[in-house]
């Protein structure tokens, strides 16, 4: 059984989604969700769901061992669903290969430091692009930088409103992101 423990900050549709999918699965199981922020509403899902959860704070993750101790402990594969924190380097190191991130932009475009949620899609309303979607990825050092696992893209039409195409992500992201997870883990163990 490989063990997943997925890293979030905010309301954890996609943790949830990832949860659900894995739920009945005798070869992947989520046994862990951890927050940067004790009152995320993440860490609600993840208790309502059977999952063991709890935060962390900026200390923890930075000047100690304390995170990167539980995710050996308890974690073969880390999945960032809407974690905002870049991951320090003894994490990386830690799991080559084996944390995953998911973000709301075609990397590398509308990718780096500040670039999440409402403010990619605002840019890319903005700029008048003519496609958006997700891109799946390792993470490295670099915010949005590791080798691109999977990427999906959807047209962005004259009409949308960052809104529309934050709901049109959202789609794809719940569709494509357990399913890649999956592929990822079964191929490589």
């Amino acid at each position: 059984m490989k063990r997943i423990v997925i890293l979030a900050s905010g309301s954890g549709t996609n943790a949830e989604n990832i949860i659900k999918y894995f739920k009945n699965s005798h070869l992947i199981s989520v046994v862990q969700v951890l927050s940067n922020k004790k009152d995320a509403k993440v860490l609600e899902r993840a208790k309502r769901l059977g999952v063991n959860n709890s935060s962390f704070n900026r200390t923890d993750f930075y000047m100690t061992d304390e995170v990167l101790n539980n995710l050996k402990l308890n974690a073969d594969y880390v999945i960032l669903a809407g974690f905002l924190w870049k991951i320090p380097s003894n994490i990386i190191e830690a799991f080559p290969n084996k944390i995953i991130n998911i973000h709301p932009a075609l990397l590398p475009k509308y990718g780096g430091k500040g670039m999440y949620g409402m403010h990619v899609h605002n840019a890319v309303v903005e700029n008048k692009e003519k496609i958006s979607g997700i891109t799946i990825h390792y993470v490295n050092d670099n915010y949005d930088e590791g080798a691109i696992i999977f990427q999906k893209g959807f047209e962005v039409l004259i009409s949308d409103s960052a809104e529309d195409v934050a709901e049109k992500i959202h789609s794809l992201e719940q569709e494509n992101f357990p399913k890649i997870i999956e592929k990822i883990i079964l191929e490589n163990g």
